[in-house]
C-alpha cells in the first residue's frame, strides 16, 4: 500500500518539476477551429473550448498546483514546530501569551480570510501562501505544545536539564526527535489542506490570471464542457483527489512507522 502511495506522489512530483517539458503540446496553444473535443489519438484527454490540449495543460499545471502547497506545508511546519516547542517547554508568560493569540487565530474563518486577502491584495498565490501559513499554524502549535508538555517531564529531559544543557539544545536535539511522527503527519496534512484550499481559490477565479495552466482553474474554466468533453473538468478533479488522498494516507502510514520505531 505504501508503495502505491509513494508512486502516486512521485509521479505528481515529476509532473510538477518537468510537466512543461513532458507536455505533448504547448499548453497555451489554441485551435479555435477544433474547439472542445473528446479524447482522440492526437489529444488523449481531448481539448477545451479554445482547442487547448487538456493533457498538456494538466502536466503544465502540476507545478502551480503542487509547488505552493509544498511551500505552505514547509512554512507551517517550521513555524508550528518551533513555536509549539517554545510554548510547551518554556511555559510561563510565553505560553500564556501564545495560547491567547492562538485562540484568536483559530476563531477566524479561514477560507473567508483567504478570499479577502487574495481578492484585495492580488499578486497571485504569494499572499495566499503567507495567509495560509499563518492560519494553519495555530492548530499545529497546540498539538506540538501538548506533546512537548508530556515530554519535558520525562527522565531524559530532566537529565538534560541537570547536565546544564541550553534550553534550545534540549528542545531541538532531544525533544524534537520524539515529536517527529506528529511533525511529519502534520506537514502532509498541511500540504493537503493547502492543495484543496488553493484549488478552491482558483475555482472561484481568485489568485491566478485566467488561462493559466492550473488544476483548480481548469475545473472552473471547463465545468461547462461536461457534455462535450467531461475529461477537461474531471481530470483535474481526479488528480487533486488522488494526490490529496495519497498524501493523507502516507501521513498515517509514516506516523505509525515512526511511532513504532520510537517505541523500540
Amino acid at each position: 500500500m505504501r508503495g502505491v502511495l509513494v508512486t502516486v506522489l512521485a509521479l505528481a512530483a515529476v509532473a510538477a518539476v518537468a510537466g512543461s517539458w513532458l507536455a505533448p503540446y504547448d499548453p497555451a496553444a489554441q485551435d479555435l477551429a477544433l474547439g472542445a473535443a473528446g479524447p482522440s489519438a492526437a489529444h488523449w484527454l481531448g481539448t477545451d473550448d479554445l482547442g487547448r490540449d487538456v493533457l498538456s495543460r494538466l502536466l503544465a499545471g502540476a507545478g502551480s498546483a503542487l509547488f505552493w502547497p509544498v511551500l505552505v506545508a514547509l512554512g507551517t511546519t517550521a513555524l508550528s514546530t518551533s513555536l509549539g516547542l517554545l510554548a510547551g517547554y518554556r511555559l510561563g508568560w510565553v505560553d500564556a501569551l501564545m495560547m491567547r493569540i492562538i485562540d484568536l487565530a483559530i476563531a477566524m474563518p479561514g477560507m473567508l480570510v483567504l478570499i479577502v486577502v487574495v481578492g484585495v491584495l492580488g499578486g497571485g498565490y504569494g499572499w495566499a501562501v503567507l495567509a495560509m501559513a499563518v492560519l494553519f499554524t495555530p492548530g499545529d502549535i497546540r498539538v506540538i505544545r501538548s506533546l512537548t508538555l508530556a515530554q519535558r517531564g520525562l527522565a531524559y529531559a530532566e537529565a538534560a536539564r541537570t547536565l546544564g544543557l541550553r534550553p534550545a539544545r534540549i528542545m531541538f536535539r532531544h525533544l524534537l526527535p520524539n515529536l517527529a511522527p506528529t511533525v511529519v503527519a502534520n506537514a502532509l496534512l498541511s500540504f493537503v489542506a493547502a492543495l484543496v484550499s488553493l484549488a478552491g481559490l482558483s475555482f472561484l477565479g481568485i489568485g491566478l490570471p485566467a488561462g493559466t495552466p492550473d488544476w483548480g482553474l481548469m475545473v472552473e474554466e471547463n465545468r461547462g464542457l461536461l457534455d462535450l468533453n467531461p475529461w477537461a473538468a474531471l481530470a483535474p478533479v481526479i488528480l487533486i483527489t488522488l494526490v490529496a488522498t495519497a498524501a493523507t494516507l502516507l501521513g498515517d502510514r509514516l506516523f505509525e512507522t515512526l511511532s513504532e520505531g520510537g517505541a523500540r
